[in-house]
């Protein structure tokens, strides 16, 4: 075996591992994302929380605001790395979600919060018309900085809109 054939097999490459399904904008849809997020996520071997709070959110938000008769929503995740990429693409692309404050005695509107807490980053990624993508990732490992069990403390620097 020669020099350059021994780095090949040196390198372990890590293949990607992804998910993708189609649901009903409905509340039984959103449902169903959790569920099935929550069983590839098993059958991965990756930790379910926060994962399936942020799907549950974000699925919801599908169901909720991106709802149009007869289109349905996309559920993706991604494992890149120690990374999992959690994506719903909706086709309500003109409206985009905003972090904002709910009133106090409002009973609803705190989704985007909890999924700020709980995800190390997320976005909005707009189309191609009709469509946007709602993403967060999180991390699978601990940062050097955080103790296990922990989530990294946020500040305005890195607040994401």
């Amino acid at each position: 075996m020669n020099q350059e054939t021994a780095g090949c097999e040196a390198q372990r490459v890590e293949p990607v591992r992804n998910f993708s399904v189609l649901l009903s904008p409905t509340s039984r849809g959103a449902r169903l994302a959790r569920l099935l997020a929550t069983e590839q996520l098993r059958s991965w071997g990756i930790p379910l929380s926060p994962a399936d709070q942020i799907v549950a959110e974000l699925a919801n938000n599908a169901a909720t605001h991106g709802r149009v008769p007869g289109r349905d929503f996309r559920l993706t995740l991604y494992v890149v790395g120690d990374t999992l990429r959690i994506e719903v693409t909706d086709t309500m692309g003109d409206r985009l979600p905003r972090l904002c404050a709910p009133e106090a005695d409002i009973e609803s509107g705190r989704g985007l919060l909890l999924v700020d807490a709980f995800a190390d980053r997320w976005g909005v990624t707009p189309g191609p018309p009709p469509r946007k993508t709602v993403w967060a990732e999180c991390a699978m490992t601990p940062s050097p900085r955080t103790a296990p069990g922990t989530r990294p403390v946020r500040t305005s620097s890195t607040a994401r809109t």
